[in-house]
């Protein structure tokens, strides 16, 4: 029984250390170094070449790297009756929720105003009102968005989520479909995307839904490059119709030396580590659901490939 393991982040030896202490009995094998494939039952990648998953004869489970798997639906040569598996573990959900809620509080305190007059030795005051009074929305209502939304109520911001099917989570707003988008827009003050890239959620932060924002709404990005049109984005904040926005996210990545978001006065960076997944959490995690399949047990959180998600 062997897992093949891919990653871009320096961290192998961490992720080998971390399944050798959960299941001491798997033959867990780097990307580059696969040895037979036809042992080969597990894959856990994140951003796999096209076409190489299909070249496991005996491949049993897919599991993502990461919470979005569509760097693996992206491939059209995935193989097909495999499942895939997206990671929830707790230490990612957590530092997503870490993320947003870092990042609402220096939009809702306008951070970014109070930093430039230090910066200009100005000694301004920043009113700000506090959070009840203050509209927030998520676009994706899934285990990120759900506990990050809960937290930020806890909070008593003015919580509301928007997603595919209505939810149900005390203290926050359901809105859904699309019938449900224009009125979430137009109440949202600070909107937080976390939604699943898929064909219908590609570049959704346009100008069109821009401009059903209340005037001087920000925005905040941790979900993927694929859901900005970044033109728009700069567009929106040049006319004043988005004040701010925080991405952790881009169309290209790295972001280029000499793209405008780099020097843009009302933009922050942040190089995707909004939230990565933890190695003994997201180990042990992936053992669980190993051990599921050998007991011919249903596994969690398997993705519908037609939703993408």
């Amino acid at each position: 029984m062997a897992l093949i393991f891919r990653t871009e982040f320096a961290r192998i030896a961490a992720w080998r250390e971390a399944f050798k202490r959960h299941m001491p009995d798997l033959d867990f094998r780097a990307w580059d170094e696969p040895g037979d494939v036809a042992d080969i039952e597990f894959a856990m990648v994140w951003k796999p070449p096209r076409g190489v998953l299909r070249s496991f004869p005996n491949l049993k489970v897919i599991f993502s790297l990461g919470a979005g798997v569509d760097h693996l639906f992206s491939d059209p040569e995935l193989p097909e009756g495999v499942p895939v598996v997206r990671m929830i573990e707790p230490e990612l959900t957590r530092g997503m929720t870490e993320y947003v809620v870092l990042h609402v509080l220096r939009h809702h305190r306008r951070q970014r105003e109070m930093e430039a007059n230090q910066r200009e030795r100005k000694w301004r005051q920043v009113i700000t009102p506090t959070a009840p009074a203050r509209k927030v929305g998520i676009m994706g209502l899934g285990e990120l968005g759900a506990t990050a939304a809960k937290v930020l109520a806890a909070l008593e911001f003015d919580v509301a989520g928007w997603s595919r099917m209505g939810k149900d989570i005390p203290g926050v707003g359901s809105f859904h479909g699309a019938g449900g988008l224009g009125p979430f827009l137009a109440r949202s003050e600070i909107l937080i995307c976390l939604l699943p890239l898929t064909p219908d959620t590609e570049k959704i932060l346009n100008a069109d839904l821009f401009a059903k924002l209340p005037k001087g709404a920000s925005l905040i990005n941790a979900a993927r490059g694929g859901h900005q049109a970044e033109e728009d984005i700069l567009a929106a904040l040049d006319s004043g119709q988005l004040s701010e926005v925080t991405l952790d996210v881009f169309q290209t990545e790295p972001l280029p030396a000499g793209h405008p978001f780099w020097d843009h006065p009302k933009v922050t960076i942040t190089p995707h580590n909004a939230s990565i997944t933890d190695p003994d959490s997201g180990a042990r995690r992936v053992v669980e659901n190993i051990r599921r399949f050998r007991r011919g047990e249903p596994l969690p959180n398997i993705v519908d490939p037609k939703a993408g998600y």
